[in-house]
């Protein structure tokens, strides 16, 4: 079981930009993909972007592409790794309560994800 955890949610006004990070841990954690989804009232939950821990590869829903940029990251002792999503151009519909997600698929369904962190609020208001 992959434990993971969110942090970097807040208030920020359209235009501007917020980073969010996934710290990562468990036993096998990267053998997992990882992604960000993201879920607003009444809606589904949306894939935003996805990252393989072993090769270089990401993947990025339309809506957000250009503006979003997925990434992970290794402590020098190797002993921490987190997941970052750099949300720049922030708009109005970005609000949501954005999810960090560990699966075995290269994918875009939130099905396919077998671990999920406990959200962090993202709103983008004036």
């Amino acid at each position: 079981q992959v434990q993971l955890v969110e942090s970097g949610g807040g208030l920020v006004r359209p235009g501007g930009s917020l980073r969010l990070s996934c710290a990562a841990s468990g036993r096998y954690f990267t053998d997992y993909n990882m992604a960000w989804f993201r879920q607003s009232p009444g809606k589904e939950r949306e894939f935003v972007a996805g990252i393989s821990w072993n090769f270089d590869l990401t993947w990025t829903s339309a809506s957000v592409k250009g503006r979003f940029t997925i990434s992970k990251d290794f402590s020098k002792d190797n002993t921490k790794k987190t997941v970052a999503l750099q949300m720049n151009s922030l708009k109005p519909e970005d609000t949501a309560v954005y999810y960090c997600a560990a699966g075995s698929k290269t994918s875009s369904y939130s099905s396919d994800f077998e671990s999920w962190g406990q959200g962090t609020q993202v709103t983008v208001s004036s």
